[in-house]
Formats: structure tokens, sequence, C-alpha cells
């Protein structure tokens, strides 16, 4: 038995595979963010060890015997969070998270540095870990002071599993400080913000194993006999280890809280200046690129919110055949936007309303703004040098057959469905478990599963969501103008 552990935004989620692969079983556990400021987002990572704690108690309840058999553990993480320890491995306050933004100033000026561009193959985003670790030192510098390691948010379940401080290479590609086609941390850049390689954890493949279960768990958890817990992967690539999405020219898209659109590289391809994010993947000699917008499922989870209505009621009332876009346009920067804008002040905004703007309208309209922001990734990729003439979709959004229409339709490739199964972060997870405590080998282990249903573009609403996007392209610059 094989257990995958990916550490969300909104929670913990278990998952317990068998030797060929199969499900046998999952569980979660809830977090909530904290937002104290505008444009800040952050968790205390006492939180994430509970919530692992109730997910693996779900397990345990529904399935006793075979957690008692795990042989392999992996991690799958949100990336980006800065989990700042002492010398006692105490944390210093709450991580900030991938979606926070507070620290654009610092990510600005980090960016300003042409070697960090040159040596990450990325730009430095406010997301990232560096910039945070610099807003640290400027607004807390006695926090600063006492920093011993800084730990991403699944590297710091690892600790909690393994007493180990280890990362490795697809999600320390998401901080500012790898050197991602060497795949090693680079001393250059972080003497540039003040920091060393020791205060970083050490590096292994995702595929390696990355420390043993601590026995006091094991003993609780009901399991005997080591446990490996694999190095892992960033969530997004965890994910492409579960839809297979792992050698050239296979691609994702997510409809996640943030929305990814993901493709496979056989080869290290950076291109910062668009904006698209050039990582290791979490196998060996492998790399991806990847399109991010922070409000995907999110920007509907929010209108939900507002409406009082549940999302799937509010997708419900769409129907199922696809709709020409009215005059009524939607950006859904509701927490500024990485790929293309790399623009940490730029907010949310209908466009158009009317006195015939229903709720329906309005929901359209989130549904095709997000889907023009996935488009805005899926342009970015191509100048990038990837073509991608599919994907899969995956996420809770992609339960919407109307909105999967909307994407295939505005991007002009077709959108698989997996066959029924989870394929996300936590299987991914829990296949790199397999990899690290069995041997195997991961492009096997790290198959496609079978699609149940393609949705083709509709040709006849083509031009019509050609021109849509074309005023959501042009409604940027005007909504930048107001933000100042």
């Amino acid at each position: 038995m094989y257990l995958g552990l990916d550490l969300g935004t909104s929670g913990v989620k278990a998952m317990l595979i068998d030797g060929d692969q199969a499900i046998i079983g999952s569980a979660s556990g809830a977090l909530d963010v904290s937002r104290p400021h505008s444009g800040w987002s952050e968790q205390d990572p006492a939180h994430w060890i509970r919530a692992c704690e109730e997910a693996i108690a779900g397990l345990k309840a529904a399935h006793p015997k075979e957690l008692s058999a795990v042989k392999g553990i992996g991690l799958s993480g949100q990336m980006h969070g800065a989990t700042l320890l002492d010398a006692d491995d105490k944390v210093l306050r709450p991580c900030i998270l991938w979606n926070d933004t507070r620290s654009f100033h610092e990510a600005a000026t980090l960016d300003a540095d042409p070697r960090f561009r040159q040596i990450t193959g990325n730009i430095v985003f406010p997301g990232f870990t560096a910039p945070k670790l610099v807003w640290v030192k400027n607004n807390e510098p006695d926090i600063f002071a006492k920093v011993a390691k800084v730990l991403l948010p699944k590297d710091y379940l690892r600790l909690w599993l393994t007493g180990e401080h280890i990362s490795e290479m697809s999600d320390s590609a998401g901080t500012s400080w790898l050197d991602t086609g060497a795949r090693k941390w680079s001393a250059e850049l972080l003497s540039a913000t003040d920091l060393s390689e020791d205060q970083m954890p050490s590096l292994v493949e995702g595929t390696d194993e990355a420390g043993r279960l601590r026995g006091e768990l094991a003993a609780k958890w009901g399991i005997s006999g080591d446990v490996v817990v694999a190095g892992g992967a960033g969530d997004n690539a965890a994910s492409a280890c579960g839809m297979g999405a792992v050698k050239e020219g296979q691609a994702f898209v997510s409809l996640g809280t943030s929305g990814v659109l993901f493709a496979a590289n056989g080869s290290y391809l950076p291109k910062p200046e668009s904006a698209v994010h050039a990582f290791c993947h979490a196998l060996p000699n492998t790399w991806h690129q990847m399109g991010v917008i922070l409000s995907a499922a999110d920007a509907i989870n929010w209108h939900a919110k507002v409406m009082g209505k549940s999302a799937a009621d509010l997708s419900g009332e769409l129907g199922e055949t696809l709709k020409a876009p009215t005059g009524v346009t939607f950006l859904p920067y509701l927490s500024g936007e990485r790929t293309p804008h790399n623009d940490a002040v730029i907010r949310g905004a209908f466009i158009g309303l009317e006195h015939e703007s229903s709720r329906v309208v309005l929901t359209q309209a989130v549904l095709e703004g997000v889907t023009f922001a996935i488009r805005d990734s899926f342009e970015a990729l191509k100048s990038a040098g990837t073509s991608i003439s599919r994907v899969t979709a995956i996420g809770g959004g992609s339960r919407s057959h109307y909105w999967l229409s909307s994407i295939a339709t505005s991007l002009g490739v077709p959108v698989d469905i997996p066959a029924d199964g989870d394929f996300g972060a936590a299987f991914g997870a829990a296949r790199l478990g397999l990899i690290a405590a069995t041997g195997a080998d991961p492009v096997a282990v790290c198959s496609a599963p079978t699609t149940e249903q393609t949705i083709d573009p509709v040709i006849g609403l083509t031009e019509a969501y050609e021109i849509a996007y074309r005023r959501y392209r042009a409604a940027y610059p005007a909504i930048r103008a107001i933000a100042g």
C-alpha cells in the first residue's frame, strides 16, 4: 500500500492506493485561510498537521488493515509558501501563502536584478518565496534574524513526518532561489536576499527517498516496518504525475482554487518575459511550463457566495449547451494575476452591465472570464515554444461540462475528461511514494488515465468567442489604469 498526502489551500487530502494503483480510499481534513489585510493570505502550519491527522484518522477508521500495510508515502503541496523556522524548528510566524501579494514591491526589486531571471528562468512573482523573505526582513526584522530554515508547506509536513529538512526540485523551482536548469540551489541568489544554503532544505528528486516515517507516528497509525517518504512534488507537478502528463506534448488544465495550464517538456525552456513558469518536473531530467491564474474555481465560488447560491446550482442554471458570449465581460483578477500580466495590484471587474443582466448572464460571464484567462496562458505558452494540441481537465471546476466546452471553444483544442477516478495531486503523490519505495520506472508508473469523454470546440461559436476574448483583452488596460 502507498499513501499520498496533498496539502492544499483549503484542506489536506490523504489517499491510499495498492500496488496496482487502484484507489483504496481517501479522506480529508479542512483548512481555513487568514486574510488579516488586503492582499494578505496566511495559514498556521500547526493547522496543516491537525488537518493531516484528521485525514489519516479518516483513512484508519475506514481502512485500518490497508493503512497498516503502507510502505511508501508521497507528498504534494501548495507551492511558494514561506514557512519560517528557528534553530529549534519552531514556527516563527504564520506561513505566507502562494496567493499573498504583499511583497510586490520586493518582487519588483528582485526581478530588476537580471540574475534572477537568468538563473531561475522565471519572473520573480510576488507569490514566490524569495520576495516574501525580503518583506519579512524589511518589516519584521526580529523574526528574520531568527530564521534558521525556510521550508515550503509540504516540506513542513515532511519535517513532522520524518524529522528531516528536505525538499525536491519541482516545488523548489517556485522559490526564486533555484538554478532551474542545473537543479540546485543558487548560492548567488540566496546571498542576494541575505540568506545562505544552510537555511535551505537539502534537495532530492521527487521520485527519490526523502526520509523515513518516524516510529511514533507509524505506531499511532498502526503501521509496522519502515515507511519510505518520497521527495514528492509541488501540487501541479504532482497532479501531472497523477494525470500522466510527464512526457513532451502531454498537457492538462486544472480548474481548482487557482487555474493552471500545464505542459510537460523534455528539456528546459525558459522564457520569463512571457510570465510562463518554467519549472523542474517531479521526475528526473524533466521540466514543465505552466501558465497560472490566481482565481479559477475561486472566482465562481466568490460569485456563488455573493449570490447566496451554490456554485453547482449557478452553473446548472446555464444548462449543458454552450451559449454565445453576451456583452458582459468579467475579469477574474480577485487577488491580482500572474500569467501573462504579473500584476499584484489589478482587481476583478464586471464590464458591460445593463438592466437585462440577470444572474445567469453574470454566471456565464464569470465562467467565460476564467476561460479567457486560461486562453491568455495558452497564448503565452505558445510564445514560449510549447504547442498544445489537446488538454485533459482536472479539478473541481472540471465537473462543469459547460465550462469545459467554453475552454475547448476558446482554445480551439479538444478537452479530454478522464474516466471515473481521482487523478489529482494526492494520487500523483501516492504514485511518487510507490516509485520511491519500490524503485519502479517513473514513466511507466505515471501513465495517463483512460479518457471517458472528449469535449470538442463548438465551431459555430468560434468567432463569437474570439470577439469576446478580444474585448476581454482590451478591458485589462482600462481596469489597470483605475487600479493605479
